[in-house]
This record gives structure tokens, sequence and C-alpha cells, in this order.
């Protein structure tokens, strides 16, 4: 569990395939404090630590997960956004995530306004998956590159967020650009809303 609340951006330092699957090998301030099998959220797809030096730490991502998220677009030297796991006995600053990406969105313009940035991602709707939840809501949360954002001008397949400085500069949002490729995972909330409404009916 998460909040989407990023600690770090960090550096992506190999990338190794193996069959179907991608070893991607990081470099974070935090590495002596990580343990093999942890979860962490990488642009918001939760990965087991696997291996760990001094200065790194490896995770797997399978082929589905390549598919489905950004992770196998990603190269050394790009930033991935971090996050560990939630604990229990602290405030929830941003909103429920789960680390399970939904599917990928393609930036469709960066607007600086007054030194903010205003980011709006176009995404493929499914009819049958928006009607569980699966879409944006004026002033909802949505989870875009593992960050907790709060959804302006949702439509019915983009929707905007407002982006301030220390995001801009603490997260991978600034390598963001229009074309690229990003994370989203809809909120939980309203997934199960969406599903009891549905089966009432």
């Amino acid at each position: 569990m998460f909040s989407g609340i990023v600690e770090e951006a960090a550096k992506i330092t190999g990338l190794r395939k193996e069959q179907s699957n991608l070893h991607i090998t990081m470099a974070c301030s935090f590495v002596d404090e990580l343990k093999i099998d942890q979860s962490i959220a990488h642009n918001g797809v939760c990965l087991t630590v696997v291996e760990k030096t001094d200065l790194t730490y490896t995770v797997t991502a399978i082929q589905e997960t390549l598919d489905k998220t950004n992770l196998g677009v990603l190269n050394v030297g790009d930033k991935v956004n971090l996050e560990r796991s939630m604990l229990m006995n602290g405030r929830l600053d941003g909103h429920i995530v789960q680390g399970h990406v939904d599917q990928t969105a393609k930036c469709l313009e960066v607007k600086e306004v007054d030194g903010s940035w205003y980011y709006t991602f176009q995404y493929i709707v499914d009819k049958e998956k928006a009607a569980q939840g699966y879409m944006t809501v004026e002033k909802g949360s949505v989870t875009v590159n593992g960050v907790s954002l709060t959804v302006v001008n949702s439509k019915d397949d983009r929707f905007s967020v407002a982006i301030i400085p220390y995001t801009h500069e603490f997260t991978n949002f600034h390598q963001i650009k229009p074309g690229s490729t990003v994370n989203l995972e809809f909120d939980i909330i309203g997934k199960y809303i969406s599903r009891i409404m549905a089966v009432r009916n």
C-alpha cells in the first residue's frame, strides 16, 4: 500500500533482459535501508527488491508489467519516481495507492503558468472499464507515475493536473514532455463505488 507521495527520483544505472523479464538497477539515497523482498513503487508500479549492493538495488519486471506500463521504454540515465510502502503509524498525505498500474497515458501538453505547470494527459477509454471506475472525475484523485495528484478539467479521455515547483523538481515530472508515456492508477475508492453500484443494479 502506498500514498502517492514520491520520496525520490532515482536514476537508472542498468537494464538487463533475461528472456521476457527486465531487470532494472537504480541508485538512490536510501539503498542501505532496503532489504531483499521489500516492495517499492517505481513510477507507480509495485516491484520487489531482488538484488542489492552498497550503492544500487535491482527489481524485476515481467512481460505483463512491461506491456501495461512505461517501464519497458525507460533507458539508462532516466529517472524513476520511488516510494517505499506506507507505514501504518503515519499520516496518509496523498491518497490510497495500490501500486497496480491500470494503463498508460500520453502527455498532450505542458503549459507553464506563473511558476507552476499544467500537464494534460490522454488515455484510451474502454467503456466497460470506465463503468467499473477506470476514469477520472473533477477534483478526484489520480496517480501519474506514482505521484498522487488532483484532477482538473476531466474529460472522457483526458485530464489535466497542476504541478508545483517542488514536485516538478523532485520527481520525474521535469522529464515529461508532449509525447511522453506515463503510468496511471485510477482511484481505488471510485472503483469500489462503481462495482457496488453495478451489483445493486
